[in-house]
């Protein structure tokens, strides 16, 4: 895993101050609350970021391949911002961070650079007990406030965000493909393989960093497709979600909450 750079000037002298009892936070007002009910304390907003430069991948006009240097690029720039922001939260001293958002921006530079960026907010267990995950990191999650505090009710504890990402290069329909099938309902094989494949890849590369943190599973799973400035037949699939384990002991489920419905 590539490390990251020393934090800025500025973002250790913003760290400083949030030392001294001074907390910030993304987090609404309920998920707040419903965090705090988790037994955890927010510390501060944390966030890393990544200035990458894209480098060029031929590709073949008829051929779905993957494209590895492509993913490469955005599966490094991503775990440096993520690696900047969990340096951050050990900055902090905190357990984990909650509430993870990643980005990617794109600015005048040109389509070859892009910002990676990620912000959570860093917590710390209220009880005094260490939730840090296998690696001695900060554990990391996406879920919401609402879901991290029914995921804790479960005995059920965050190790880390996974993902896995692969950026796939589908191949074009040759001109007799494509007048064959005009008027048809007919599945485009091509199409449907390529698509298959990439999703596949994705999805395997999150669960073996699942592995690496010895989850017990993943929640929240979800599949993102975007062809940023590639163009329409370069797509990147990347899964994200946030693996758990159990702890021991025995634990009480909330209870439904039910509605009362006041129409006639």
């Amino acid at each position: 895993m590539t490390q990251p750079q020393d934090l800025p000037k500025d973002a250790a002298h913003r760290l400083e101050e949030l030392e001294h009892g001074l907390f910030t936070s993304d987090l609404s007002v309920n998920e707040f609350l419903l965090v705090k009910e988790a037994g955890f304390h927010p510390l501060g907003f944390v966030m890393g970021s990544s200035i990458y430069h894209i480098g060029l991948q031929t590709r073949k006009w008829g051929e779905s391949q993957e494209l590895t240097k492509l993913t490469e690029a955005m599966y490094t720039a991503r775990e440096l911002a993520m690696n900047r922001m969990e340096e951050e939260a050990t900055e902090l001293g905190a357990d984990g961070v909650v509430g993870v958002r990643l980005d990617v921006n794109y600015y005048e530079w040109g389509s070859d650079s892009a910002e990676f960026i990620a912000f959570g907010t860093a917590v710390k267990a209220e009880n005094g007990q260490s939730y840090r995950n296998a690696q001695g990191k900060p554990f990391t999650s996406d879920l919401s406030g609402q879901d991290f505090w029914t995921l804790m009710q479960t005995g059920h504890v965050p190790q880390g965000l996974v993902m896995g990402t692969c950026v796939y290069h589908i191949a074009h329909r040759k001109l007799t493909q494509a007048l064959g099938s005009v008027g048809q309902n007919v599945e485009l094989p091509n199409f449907t393989q390529a698509l298959y494949e990439a999703r596949e890849l994705a999805m395997t590369r999150m669960q073996d960093e699942a592995g690496q943190l010895n989850a017990s599973g993943i929640v929240g799973v979800r599949l993102e497709e975007k062809s940023h400035q590639w163009g329409s037949h370069t797509i990147e699939f990347l899964a994200l979600g946030t693996a758990v384990t159990k702890t021991t002991g025995e634990v009480t489920l909330p209870k439904p909450i039910t509605i009362i419905s006041l129409d006639n």
